[in-house]
């Protein structure tokens, strides 16, 4: 592990509230991820199950967590199930967790080794009335693959067909959405590690250097800081391909006048940042790039004034888009006679086609309700942006919030922002072109 150790105290109240929520008399079961193959004996880096490790802080393959709260006998409500070591996994991959050790990081007092597993759950499953199993319910989720999740429902249906089945996913993004102070902080240290790496990037940008070559210095930032890499596939978007909203080819060469979108964030302890920032390859913006850059940065500022508990994440996109459209016809882009007070331009959405704010957390697009009132404590991005693929010009702003009792407080309120800043920053970094 890179990281400091995350109080066991945690999970252990994560493990509560998920119980809380069961219906009298079951079982809940989660499941690590699988390891997945590339080709020939090839796999990828494991990466745990967020629900796993939200709940019992374990990064270990083939773990899997039992719950049964109202459980007659008390060493038998929780139960974590691990992988366990022999002479040759230890000589090819590393000693695994020990049971002891595995309490330890958990705070689960009853660990078994998965040999054991199959008769525990069987008897664990003869008193248990429903069975409550996950799956990836995440509404932007789109995976074709069949996962662990998906094998063991199979099984279970197959081996108790008779059991009444409950969804553990709607329970876990009630959950998971709010978050503790623990996490916060782990939050805002992942967003002091991306503005370093934003300020590193930054630092060495001018004409001529390849997309790549910023990613580069970004990736070496997070791994000295103790990160586990990228929270996700960053972009690094010079000029017109600003304009493609995942553009990860990152192989452009930065252009004197352009622009370079760099939308990024790091992993550490798990948990994830995600920032947008934009900065001009030859250390200034033009008038133009000021005006859309301006644009989107009051956006940026309307949208937070409107975070605050019980607003729904629907109406607030709305609002936020009838305020993106009068930005629009300032820059020029639609003509003010065609403006209706109670309806939306239809060339807002050619300008600004993808949603204001998505949940943060363990995961970079986080467990969450869109159509449920926001919560405090609940971490949203706010990435508002102009795209004129005419213009060959994409400015996006994301800074990270968390919504508090009364609004909401930007997490990343000290990474610059400013056109001011941002010219600054170059200037003294590299000294004028």
């Amino acid at each position: 592990m890179r990281y400091e150790p995350i109080p066991t105290e945690l999970f252990i109240s994560n493990r509560k509230k998920l119980a809380q929520k069961l219906l009298p008399q079951s079982l809940a079961v989660l499941n690590s991820n699988d390891i997945y193959p590339k080709s020939a004996d090839g796999t990828m880096r494991f990466v745990q199950h967020t629900d796993i490790f939200y709940l019992t802080g374990i990064e270990q393959e083939e773990t899997v967590l039992l719950l049964f709260p109202d459980h007659p006998e008390a060493h038998m409500r929780e139960i974590l199930v691990i992988r366990k070591t022999n002479p040759t996994i230890a000589q090819w991959e590393g000693e695994k967790l020990t049971a002891e050790k595995a309490s330890q990081i958990s705070g689960v007092q009853h660990v078994i080794f998965e040999d054991a597993f199959e008769k525990t759950l069987r008897e664990l499953a003869f008193s248990a009335k429903r069975i409550y199993l996950n799956t990836n319910e995440h509404i932007r989720n789109t995976n074709q693959v069949p996962t662990r999740d998906d094998r063991f429902i199979q099984y279970c249906k197959q081996n108790f067909p008779l059991h009444q089945y409950e969804r553990l996913a709607p329970l876990l993004h009630q959950i998971r959405v709010v978050k503790e102070k623990i996490e916060i902080e782990l939050i805002k240290k992942n967003i002091q590690i991306t503005k370093e790496a934003l300020l590193r990037a930054a630092s060495i940008l001018k004409p001529s250097l390849k997309e790549y070559e910023l990613e580069a210095e970004i990736i070496y930032t997070y791994i000295k800081h103790g990160a586990s890499g990228h929270a996700f596939d960053p972009i690094i978007a010079s000029g017109r391909n600003a304009c493609i909203l995942h553009y990860i080819e990152n192989n452009q060469v930065c252009q004197n006048g352009d622009l370079v979108l760099i939308d990024t964030g790091c992993c550490y302890a798990h948990y994830n940042a995600d920032l947008t920032r934009v900065f001009p390859v030859s250390g200034t913006f033009t008038e133009r790039q000021k005006q859309v850059y301006n644009a989107v940065l009051k956006t940026q500022r309307f949208a937070m004034s409107l975070l605050r508990p019980n607003v729904l994440i629907t109406e607030y996109q709305k609002e936020v888009e009838k305020f993106i459209q009068y930005q629009l016809v300032e820059l020029g882009l639609i003509p003010k006679h065609e403006i209706q007070p109670t309806q939306i331009h239809p060339k807002v959405k050619h300008y600004f086609m993808h949603g204001v704010s998505h949940f943060l957390g363990l995961d970079v697009h986080d467990y969450g309700f869109r159509c449920e009132p926001l919560q405090a404590n609940t971490v949203l991005t706010c990435e508002p942006g102009i795209y004129i693929a005419e213009e060959g010009l994409g400015i996006r702003l994301e800074n990270d919030v968390i919504i508090t009792e009364g609004g909401c407080m930007d997490l990343s309120a000290d990474v610059p922002i400013e056109i001011e800043e941002i010219e600054d920053i170059m200037k003294k970094n590299k000294g004028l072109f």
